[in-house]
Formats: C-alpha cells, sequence, structure tokens
C-alpha cells in the first residue's frame, strides 16, 4: 500500500490490485478509515 501523501495525522494511500473498482483513494487516521471515489468524487465508504 503506497503512500502518496502524509498530512498531519492523515494517511493517504492506494492500492494497486482492486481492478473491480473504479479509481479510489484510502484514507486512515488512527483507527479510522475512509475510501473515496475519484472519479466523480465521493465518499465509497467511511
Amino acid at each position: 500500500m503506497p503512500t502518496i501523501l502524509r498530512s498531519g495525522p492523515y494517511r493517504f494511500y492506494v492500492y494497486s490490485h482492486e481492478s473491480n473498482e473504479p479509481p479510489h483513494v484510502h484514507v486512515d487516521r488512527d483507527d479510522l478509515s475512509a475510501k473515496f471515489w475519484l472519479r466523480p468524487v465521493g465518499l465509497a465508504r467511511n
């Protein structure tokens, strides 16, 4: 899971082998996580 950005307590990263899903980014903070679709931008799960 390559990290693409760290901003304060947030870690932004992508998986390279999720071919069944549209482009998205994962965001973690402590023990919480979210997934955001990139096109169109939207929250996939929280």
